[in-house]
């Protein structure tokens, strides 16, 4: 698992999913540490707000750019149908959040080709490293 959490890491355009401007929200801090280590964030949630001075989308076929990682801020029923999309819009790896559990949909990332990785955290990722 480490290896693939080195690969994804070195990928420098992350969608993040449910990132919102609450500062109270994980999802708010791990963008952050994202942005200190070199990566370009794009926030998708439904308000489609600025956050981190980047623009927002609704949701990932809104994008128009290309994506490299989906990083999912959602409840694990919801999972699903996020790393579907991430699917379709041709990004290279899904990354599912602590606690974002679904075995089913980081099988179908792998059968896509997509590096993926579940309940890890690249935040205690990078800090790890440091």
């Amino acid at each position: 698992m480490s290896d693939k959490i080195d690969q994804m890491l070195k990928l420098k355009t992350w969608a993040i999913v449910g990132l919102s401007n609450n500062t109270e929200r994980a999802a708010y801090g791990v963008a952050k540490v994202l942005i200190e280590n070199g990566h370009k964030i794009i926030p998708v949630h439904p308000k489609a707000e600025t956050v981190h001075g980047q623009k927002g989308y609704a949701k990932l076929s809104d994008i128009t750019e290309m994506v490299d990682v989906v990083d999912v801020f959602v409840n694990s029923e919801l999972a699903g149908e996020v790393v579907n999309e991430a699917i379709k819009i041709g990004a290279k790896g899904v990354w599912l959040q602590l606690d974002v559990i679904d075995a089913g949909a980081i099988s179908r990332a792998h059968d896509a080709g997509l590096l993926a990785v579940m309940n890890h955290c690249p935040a205690i990722e990078y800090r790890k490293r440091s």
